[in-house]
């Protein structure tokens, strides 16, 4: 116990050292963008109309008149007591947008999450249990195919076949159009086909990480042995305990690709999520908005990392008995 208690404490520590980390990136890179926010989202014309006085209390509005240091300072001085700031284009608390934003979102990355876990496993063991035969071959082809498909191109081949041809999914948004409150079903309805989007791609790398070690497994020592003592269920039994672990690992891991599709996913199917709100941010250089989207995402991704190795103990006994032997 008190060795998972050490290791979540050190776990925890890289965790604020890599949101410290990425927060100062991602501020110097906005900082270093060559967008004018007066220009941005007032407009030149407005601009040439207005006052020095009108001018000057813009730049102070969108920070234009103060030091990089000063800013990120003061931000970071904010966000140690859990204030992230206001949007400068929404114009309400940041931590306000982004839990409506990720409430939204989470629809979509649940449904791509498990959607893409449970295609990738169950192709890999396809894949690997028939290896070069014909499901082999066709799984290998199509995953192949997939990861090197852009993200928004298969979005928008889905979106023309099951919502435009097809009629049967809505063509975007979260929730339908003046339809009040939205049900479950609804949500979910309209979280289908990006989530799909999300899943497939996802899903390629995992079925092929997957199918690599299923033949790994069989290719051993102690399935051979079972073979020979005429065990049946051998992928249930044996392949599916040892493949287990570095699926976990996968799935967890895959957290961070779904975030980061997500953002050119809710573009095409205009999906009011956290990545469309990252990308209004970048645009508009709202660096508040921005910030608070960068270290919530990089703390999900992080948080998805710490829950992989927490279940490794549950999983595999070999390393629950050696975390209670150091």
């Amino acid at each position: 116990m008190s060795h998972r208690l050490q290791f979540t404490a050190k776990k925890l520590v890289r965790m604020a050292l890599l949101l410290l980390g990425v927060s100062l990136t991602a501020f110097l890179l906005m900082n270093a963008s060559p967008l004018d926010p007066l220009q941005t989202n007032v407009g030149q014309a407005a601009l040439g109309s207005m006052s020095p006085e009108q001018i000057a209390k813009l730049e102070e509005y969108w920070g234009a008149d103060t030091p990089a240091a000063e800013r990120y300072l003061s931000w970071l001085g904010s966000a140690l007591r859990g204030d992230l700031g206001v949007s400068l284009l929404y114009r309400r608390p940041v931590l306000e947008v982004i839990g409506q934003r990720l409430s939204t979102s989470l629809w979509l990355l649940a449904c791509a999450w498990v959607l893409s876990g449970a295609l990738g496993l169950g192709l890999g063991l396809l894949a690997g249990a028939n290896r070069g035969r014909w499901p082999d071959r066709l799984v290998r082809g199509c995953c192949l195919t997939v990861s090197s498909t852009p993200a928004f191109w298969l979005g928008l081949l889905l979106l023309i076949v099951f919502a435009v041809w097809l009629k049967i999914l809505p063509i975007g948004m979260a929730v339908p159009i003046g339809g009040g409150q939205a049900t479950l079903l609804e949500r979910l309805r309209h979280a289908l086909l990006p989530g799909l989007t999300l899943s497939i791609t996802g899903a390629a790398n995992i079925a092929l990480h997957t199918r690599e070690k299923v033949v790994d497994v069989l290719d051993s020592d102690y399935i051979l042995f079972a073979r020979a003592r005429g065990e049946r269920h051998i992928l249930r039994r044996h392949v599916l305990r040892n493949v287990a672990l570095p699926a976990v690992t996968l799935q967890f891991a895959s957290i961070g690709e779904l975030i980061g599709g997500s953002v050119l996913v809710e573009q095409v199917f205009s999906y009011p999520g956290l990545g469309q709100a990252a990308v209004s941010a970048g645009l508009g250089s709202d660096m508040p908005l921005l910030l608070g989207i960068t270290v919530v995402t990089a703390a999900l991704v992080f948080g998805g990392s710490l829950t992989a190795d927490l279940l490794y103990g549950a999983i595999d006994p070999r390393i629950r008995k050696g975390a209670a032997a150091q």
